[in-house]
């Protein structure tokens, strides 16, 4: 995956390529540059700021050295294996580095690690230097030759397709591209079912704190119907139950929805959860998420409701088998046993794999979660 030749003396330059540095990575944004043409770096030195799946993630110097070229620019997309810097590195006499003379300064073992998964999808090197010239993500083509390996035809036939845009429409990139993905997968492979009801929250305050109130029931529910809190496998036709109840939350920003993970609820007070639902939209919304906020959910809250909407059916990301949906506050009609009374209301939308979920597991949470939401304290 590196390439380099001599430039003169005992300078060498390398060419350093995008490493896989997440699970399942195809490809990613540069963000930031964080240096320029000319620019010195030492080893492990911050290089680029690159998102990968709707987070934002620093790629280290593989060498020390100088900067000769930037083979992309800020905004632009890049795949796994494609070209991102060349660096002039200096060689030191007395010991063969492969094809060229002298010893070279060697890749952090962090960026070997990563370039080697690079190299898991099958395809010839010719094969990978075509699909790089021509921006093709090999993890996305579907390999026709032995044993499924990408081709070149392959590589040309995804370029085609990439390339037949008509005017005024641009390919999705980043935060958009990923959530397509995302989506394309959850409609291939859950069976969604949906249930609706509706929480009284008259006797909360003028100004709840509705985020943290349903993060809280979530991890109620849970308690009284575990089922929910679940990892389903749909090919081998198994499933987990979480011990944690980890909820992901969708956080709207111009980008479009990003999902960080708050940790634990169930074990945490309300005063800690406030400080961890604050931190993790602060860190959304000024671009400082890890790939590491956003991984591993047990179940997803969305709350819709503060821009509009009250009912939704709405869609589950394996392996997750649930989702909660919190739509718009409003007064209803409701009968007490003082009479017909305007009380406001709390919409809420239950959407489950229906797979892993029987109905009635999922009518069992829904009622938990609107017991908890109910309690005025």
């Amino acid at each position: 995956m590196m390439g380099f030749f001599e430039v003169s003396g005992c300078l060498r330059m390398k060419t350093f390529h995008l490493p896989d540095i997440g699970e399942g990575l195809h490809e990613a944004q540069v963000v930031h540059w964080h240096v320029a043409v000319g620019d010195r770096v030492g080893a492990d030195q911050p290089l680029v700021a690159v998102e990968t799946d709707k987070a934002v993630v620093e790629v280290p110097a593989p060498w020390a050295g100088r900067i000769l070229r930037l083979h992309v620019g800020e905004g632009q997309q890049v795949v796994v294996g494609a070209p991102l810097v060349d660096i002039e590195t200096e060689a030191v006499a007395g010991e063969d580095a492969g094809t060229v003379v002298g010893r070279l300064e060697p890749a952090s073992p962090a960026a070997i690690v990563a370039l080697a998964r690079a190299t898991a999808v099958r395809a010839a090197p010719a094969v990978r230097a075509l699909a790089a010239k021509l921006g093709v993500d090999l993890a996305a083509c579907v390999g026709s030759g032995p044993e499924d390996s990408i081709t070149r035809a392959d590589v040309a036939a995804a370029a085609a397709l990439s390339a037949a845009l008509p005017e005024g429409w641009e390919a999705l990139a980043g935060v958009r591209r990923s959530m397509a993905r995302n989506m394309a997968r959850a409609g291939a492979e859950v069976v969604p079912a949906t249930v609706h009801d509706e929480a009284d929250v008259e006797g909360w305050p003028a100004e709840p704190e509705v985020t943290l109130r349903l993060v809280a029931a979530i991890a109620a529910a849970v308690a009284a119907e575990p089922a929910l809190n679940a990892s389903f496998d749909g090919q081998r036709l198994a499933w987990r139950r979480n011990a944690k109840v980890d909820v992901r939350i969708a956080v709207d920003t111009v980008d479009g929805l990003i999902v960080p993970v708050l940790r634990d609820c169930a074990a945490a007070d309300q005063a800690t959860l406030r400080q961890r639902l604050a931190a993790a939209v602060s860190a959304v919304r000024e671009r400082r998420a890890g790939p590491e906020d956003l991984r591993g959910p047990s179940i997803t809250l969305s709350n819709f409701g503060g821009i509009a909407g009250r009912h939704a059916a709405l869609v589950v990301v394996p392996p997750q088998v649930a989702i909660v949906g919190a739509g718009r506050i409003a007064p209803c009609a409701r009968v007490t046993a003082r009479g017909l009374e305007a009380r406001r209301t709390l919409p809420l939308s239950l959407t489950f794999d229906h797979r892993a979920i029987s109905g009635a597991e999922a009518a069992r949470f829904l009622r938990a979660l609107i017991a908890a939401l109910e309690q005025t304290t």
